[in-house]
């Protein structure tokens, strides 16, 4: 599993219209699941989203997670993620679950968070989305779970 995440000062999705997802100040997560992927893939990544301290605290450093900071997260499917561009102009997308593996780890990712506390809106699974967001630093990282 590959996770983005992006520190953000407020984030939205809108699929057909219609914004299905919405948070102020928090962390925009998308996220890939692979052919390999696990549901210990979607717990652990959720753990390290929820435990990631990268908001500043009151000296300015990189000390907080997002409840900490009474944020929320967006999380976003995005098989993309998974494409390797290293040959070639089109990136191959073998290592990208198809739907029916991927969308009840990224459900158990959505979960675990929630389980967790932290409020969590998504887009649609499998829709073409947009995506409005202000990004917070910028703080960006990659996370890859070690199973997949």
């Amino acid at each position: 599993m590959i996770v983005l995440t992006q520190c953000v000062s407020h984030a939205s999705v809108a699929a057909e219209g219609e914004v299905t997802g919405s948070i102020g100040r928090g962390l925009l997560v998308y996220v890939g699941v692979g052919v390999d992927d696990a549901l210990t893939d979607a717990q652990w990544a959720a753990r390290k989203v929820a435990q990631l301290r990268v908001f500043a605290d009151a000296e300015g450093k990189l000390n907080c997670d997002v409840k900490d900071i009474d944020g929320g997260v967006l999380a976003i499917s995005n098989f993309t993620l998974m494409g390797d561009g290293r040959k070639g102009n089109r990136p191959s997308y073998v290592d990208a679950a198809k739907p029916e593996h991927a969308q009840p780890l990224f459900d158990a990712f959505v979960a675990d968070l929630a389980d967790r506390g932290i409020p969590v809106q998504t887009g649609v699974f499998g829709a073409h989305m947009y995506i409005d967001s202000q990004a917070d630093g910028p703080v960006n990282l990659i996370l890859q779970s070690p199973g997949g």
